[in-house]
């Protein structure tokens, strides 16, 4: 695949152009750490250390609200964060599988070649022999890969974001070429 992806991923909010902010998912609230409002937080970027200069997160998904970073600190595969307004067991307990978020516009910048995973969704996908496959409506993070979820002519198109399949992405006119491995096609 000729360009990398971001794991800042999710995009949440508004997906037209109105005046509302988008949002970028950046992390997950496990569960409290502690007693004193500390809570376990599980990253979903590629750039946890990112953690470490936010001064605010957004929490919540359907209106996202604002809260002050009080501090952060790493602990194992985990990030030990502490928001404002949030000072004991209870108070971070309400906040439990919350998705921490940050504007678009406070996203990590993205080298060359490299996109947030939202920015494929809408591309119109085709075969590297020009056939229409559908277009790209969802992403699925796995373990091994992300796996591309296209609806098309012929219904449901699930393809691994693996080098051996995406072969270019074009963001400027909107397409996704790919090539189909065999098996991929359902009912091949």
């Amino acid at each position: 695949m000729p360009q990398e992806q971001s794991h800042e991923s999710s995009l949440r909010g508004s997906a037209d152009n109105s005046a509302e902010p988008r949002f970028l998912v950046i992390g997950q609230v496990l569960k409290p750490h502690g007693v004193r409002g500390e809570m376990r937080v599980i990253p979903h970027t590629d750039t946890p250390e990112r953690f470490e200069w936010l001064e605010t997160v957004y929490i919540g998904e359907s209106n996202p609200q604002q809260v002050a970073v009080e501090s952060v600190r790493f602990h194992k595969n985990w990030i030990l964060l502490k928001l404002v307004g949030y000072d004991d067991r209870d108070a971070v307990e309400s906040l439990r599988d919350a998705w921490l978020q940050v504007t678009e516009d406070e996203a990590v910048p993205l080298a060359e070649g490299e996109y947030f995973l939202f920015q494929v969704v809408g591309l119109q996908v085709y075969s590297d022999a020009d056939e229409y496959l559908g277009k790209l409506v969802d992403v699925l993070e796995t373990r091994a890969n992300n796996v591309f979820v296209v609806n098309g002519p012929d219904g449901e198109l699930l393809l691994p974001d693996i080098d051996e399949v995406v072969q270019e992405i074009d963001f400027d006119n909107g397409r996704m070429i790919v090539h189909l491995l065999p098996g991929l096609r359902p009912n091949s």
